[in-house]
């Protein structure tokens, strides 16, 4: 059988771009090569694409962009084309693309976007699902709309918040309560998230999310447990197993996932029957949004009465050593590498339609 060649797209311009290298050299170093060409094409911070072909190991803190061997080259949007055009003018064909890309640029519908006008079969959420999960407060909107339980929340836009902060923040409190969990509307990775125990935090917070993007999505506090749960497939997705993460600060943020990690349960500590009502909620809610290929669906059970809150869907979730996603399918049975395999399959499957 011919061998498919596959093209690995890492880095990008935005807050994650590091995560985005660590996870690219993971799935780099799992992927099969008995069956896969894989191309290397990293994109800088400032947004150059470049195909990459070196050791791997430059791929973290951004050593792979001092490399000799990069050469310039981009994905052509012309369907004539599907696949890459070098400086020099010269085609690569490619039968599918994994982007690595986390948070703006790269999961929020902009790349695959691109892709869906070159027809080339890639891994993951088509344009409108990833910009509709990448936009909490959209998400929030569509799991309102099908009835997926989840805490209580409003979004403010910069505009309105600069014209009127007073009647802003009213509006918060009363609705909310504190204390209240401020979140760029668009990032990733915890990212730009605070919590405020009352105004003058809150204020605080939204200038902290403002400077990640021009809306916020303020929610109210839940008492309890944070869980994960993996979901792969196109039209008959299933869910792998669901994990429990113990943060080590006072909550889940940036530096609690990746620079002092947090305690990771898998199972997570929950009864088998309240792990299938999250199993269950995740389906629904990645079926809700128009989800294919991946995510990974985070949830609250509240320590009180063990309600199943949606929280977020991450339609390119992490590839690290530490990062959730593959080992919740490892956990039921589904090694890293045939994951791998299995999400370059299920682009293929849906091939240029979206």
């Amino acid at each position: 059988m011919d061998k498919k060649t596959i093209a690995v797209l890492f880095g990008g311009a935005s807050s994650e771009h590091d995560i985005s290298c660590i996870s690219a050299k993971s799935i780099i170093k799992n992927i099969n090569y008995d069956k896969y060409n894989v191309v290397l094409v990293g994109i800088t911070k400032q947004g150059r694409w470049f195909i990459f072909n070196d050791d791997i190991e430059l791929l973290p803190n951004d050593e792979w962009t001092k490399s000799k061997s990069l050469i310039p080259a981009f994905i052509s949007p012309d369907t004539g084309v599907r696949g890459l055009v070098t400086a020099k003018g010269d085609i690569i064909k490619l039968d599918a693309v994994f982007p690595v890309l986390h948070g703006k640029n790269g999961e929020d519908g902009t790349l695959q976007g691109l892709l869906q006008l070159a027809q080339l079969p890639y891994v993951g959420c088509d344009a409108t699902s990833s910009g509709v999960c990448m936009d909490k407060a959209v998400a929030n909107a569509v799991a309102d709309a099908f009835d997926i339980p989840q805490a209580k929340w409003c979004a403010v836009s910069e505009y309105s918040y600069r014209k009127a902060p007073e009647a802003e923040l009213d509006a918060a409190e009363a609705k909310l309560g504190y204390p209240i969990f401020v979140k760029p509307a668009n990032a990733g990775s915890s990212v730009g998230i605070s919590k405020a125990h009352n105004r003058e935090e809150l204020k605080n917070a939204l200038e902290v999310a403002f400077k990640e993007d021009k809306k916020a999505v303020l929610e109210e506090f839940i008492d309890g447990f944070e869980v994960e749960c993996a979901v792969l497939g196109n039209n008959e997705p299933v869910a792998g197993e669901v994990g429990q993460i113990v943060a080590c600060a006072e909550f889940y943020d940036f530096d609690a996932k990746y620079n002092s990690p947090s305690e990771l349960y898998i199972p997570a500590q929950l009864s088998e029957e309240k792990r299938n009502e999250v199993r269950a909620q995740a389906l629904k809610a990645f079926k809700a949004l128009g989800c294919e290929g991946m995510s990974r669906v985070d949830f609250f059970v509240t320590k009180d009465d063990g309600r199943v809150l949606l929280n977020e869907i991450n339609t390119i979730p992490g590839y690290t050593d530490i990062s959730m996603y593959p080992k919740l399918f490892e956990a039921v049975g589904v090694p890293y590498k045939e994951l791998i395999e299995r999400l370059i399959d299920l682009a293929l499957e849906r091939g240029g339609r979206f």
